[in-house]
């Protein structure tokens, strides 16, 4: 009997429901698993994270951008502007924004000139930034410059043109060693400086009255929100909190007594100072030659910067506050005021004068100026107004080192000053202990004697030597000089280090009639100016040496080089009898104190108490 063939089942229905069951299981639970993944993340973002990612969203819509306070301006005592905000283009760049740096400065490079000084200054400025910060790239753009800009500004995302205010010195040179100047913000600086307070300013105080005034005039930031696009380009101010400008300041500075010592000491080398004695504050603080301070504030090119170190009149050095010269004559009225304070001298007292002095047991001559001597003995009156060299030799020899020392102190010789400014010189006012301590050596007569003329070791600034006038003019009272007169209206005093209270009034009667014979006297080392006062003048001539001549021979002008030749030096105060101004003027290499300082110095006190002073001339003088 035949096999049946095996019968085959073609469709499984049970099996095939089986299985699709547990593939749609499968896939609804894969479904839930990933619809619970999607709406926890979503819930992560949308709840949880909500004010990080907003925030990130917000940064790249909405920018905090710092607002510059305005710099705080300076005046002089009589409301003329030594300092001012001038509006000022510059091309910044925020690194953020631009997709290819190099690429971009390409392109800004082909449409303004970049120096290597730009970018070597940007790229440090780009170091150091902050986050989104605008980093200025050029600074004081020209008109066509910003038009270039303009035209191509759609290729230049990240790439702004702002418009600052930047410091101007409308003066120019004339107060360039007394307010200095702002300049960009340096590496070192920014690790000092308070970044929030800065976060809008590229400049800062460099030096002078800028930098020592710097809290007061630079003010506070100010901040605003602002929404942008994707280019970087603001579309609206969402928040502003504006800057607190800083404070305007009014100085005792003179302009029009500044500008008269300027033309006055027709570009030789030297200083100027003037003060009023009742309240310390600075008339005038001149150091020539000078430059123009508004090179330094985007700062100064290469060339002109080289141009300015090498030069061999040293514009940039502030002889004023850090020229360190011999006093020489000047401290004379000094020395005998402090002969009678210690009862060494009456204004009776006279010694003999032979042209010179020698020590006890010394050979050695010491020579007057004056060949022959002043006369067979000469008095305090007539050494004074002569300047006669031998009876301040005797005198110094009598007083010692100790009690020079000791009252020279007390009219601020040999220290800083305390002016409110910067980078101050102390002098040196020689010392027994001095000596031991920087030479290693005792002291001895003959530097005594040297300093009785304001010679040997002795050192004074013409700051310095102008506050010691103003000790003698106001008898006794010591300041520390003050350019800073008011704040906002609010008056500042100058303080008072020092009154001498224990010198009788006899004395300072006697050192004043003295001083105006050096130019009143006919034998007045200061005659020359007497023509044309119209108030009474109290002055002292100086002549400082730079080269020692040797003993016995005589100071030849003709046979040295013009840089080897003495200084020049004049103090004076006015009007004598109630003095309104105490002068000091050093002109280097000058060789005439009465014919060559003295004319600057009564330009100078013309200027403040008459107000239309005469141009002076260089006329002949003893000393």
């Amino acid at each position: 009997m035949a096999k049946l063939p095996r019968r085959q089942l073609l469709k499984n229905t049970y099996y095939e429901r089986s299985i699709y069951k547990r593939r749609m299981l499968v896939s609804i639970v894969m479904l839930l698993v990933m619809t619970s993944i999607l709406v926890s993340r979503y819930t992560q973002l949308q709840i949880f994270d909500y004010d990080i990612y907003k925030t990130q969203s917000d940064r790249n819509r909405i920018q905090l951008m710092p607002i510059a306070p305005k710099r705080g301006l300076i005046f002089d005592r009589n409301g003329v502007l030594l300092a001012e905000n001038i509006p000022s283009y510059t091309l910044s760049v925020v690194r953020e924004r631009v997709k290819s740096l190099d690429e971009t400065l390409a392109l800004i490079s082909s449409l303004v000139e970049l120096s290597d000084d730009d970018i070597e200054q940007f790229e440090k400025r780009l170091r150091r930034r902050r986050p989104y910060e605008e980093v200025p790239l050029k600074f004081r753009l020209s008109e066509a410059e910003i038009a270039a800009i303009a035209v191509n500004r759609h290729r230049m995302p990240g790439v702004d043109i702002d418009a600052q205010l930047v410091r101007h010195y409308p003066q120019g040179e004339l107060f360039a060693h007394v307010l200095g100047y702002v300049g960009r913000v340096s590496e070192s600086e920014q690790d000092v400086i308070d970044p929030v307070n800065y976060s809008g300013t590229h400049h800062i105080g460099k030096i002078g009255l800028e930098k020592y005034y710097e809290e007061l005039l630079h003010g506070t930031v100010g901040y605003q929100n602002v929404e942008s696009n994707a280019h970087g380009r603001i579309l609206r101010v969402l928040e502003r909190h504006d800057p607190l400008p800083g404070g305007d300041i009014q100085l005792h500075l003179d302009a029009h007594v500044q500008r008269v010592a300027f033309e006055a000491m027709a570009g030789r080398r030297g200083a100027a100072v003037a003060i009023n004695p009742k309240t310390g504050g600075v008339i005038a603080l001149l150091s020539t030659p000078s430059y123009d301070a508004n090179l330094f504030v985007s700062g100064i090119s290469g060339r002109d910067y080289r141009a300015l170190q090498n030069d061999n009149d040293l514009p940039l050095y502030n002889r004023a506050l850090q020229g360190q010269y011999p006093p020489a004559s000047t401290v004379k009225p000094i020395w005998a005021l402090a002969g009678m304070y210690y009862g060494a001298v009456t204004p009776a007292t006279r010694y003999a004068d032979p042209g010179f002095f020698s020590l006890p047991n010394d050979s050695r001559r010491y020579r007057d100026w004056k060949r022959g001597g002043h006369g067979f003995t000469v008095n305090m009156e007539q050494a004074i107004a002569e300047s006669c060299d031998v009876y301040f030799y005797e005198l110094a020899y009598k007083l010692g080192i100790d009690r020079l020392h000791a009252f020279g102190e007390r009219f601020g010789l040999g220290k800083v000053t305390g002016i409110d400014n910067t980078n101050e010189r102390g002098g040196l006012l020689p010392s027994r202990q001095w000596k031991q301590e920087t030479r290693g050596s005792h002291w001895y007569p003959g530097e005594t004697i040297n300093v009785g003329i304001g010679q040997g070791f002795m050192l004074a600034t013409p700051l310095q030597i102008a506050v010691a006038t103003s000790v003698l003019a106001s008898r006794g009272e010591l300041r520390a000089p003050r350019l800073l007169a008011a704040v906002g209206g609010a008056e500042v005093e100058a303080p008072l280090l020092g009154k001498m209270e224990d010198v009788p009034e006899a004395y300072w009667d006697a050192i004043n009639h003295s001083m105006e014979q050096v130019i009143y006297d006919s034998r007045g080392t200061g005659r020359s100016l007497r023509p044309g006062l119209q108030y009474r003048l109290a002055g002292k001539t100086g002549t400082a040496q730079v080269v020692g001549i040797a003993a016995g021979e005589k100071y030849d002008s003709e046979s040295l080089e013009k840089r080897k030749r003495d200084h020049a030096l004049f103090v004076a105060f006015a009007p004598s009898e109630d003095p309104q101004i105490a002068v000091a003027v050093i002109v280097e290499n000058g060789e005439s104190g009465g014919g060559v300082a003295g004319p600057v110095a009564k330009a100078m006190i013309d200027a403040y108490l008459l107000g239309e002073p005469p141009l002076p001339g260089e006329e002949s003088s003893d000393e």
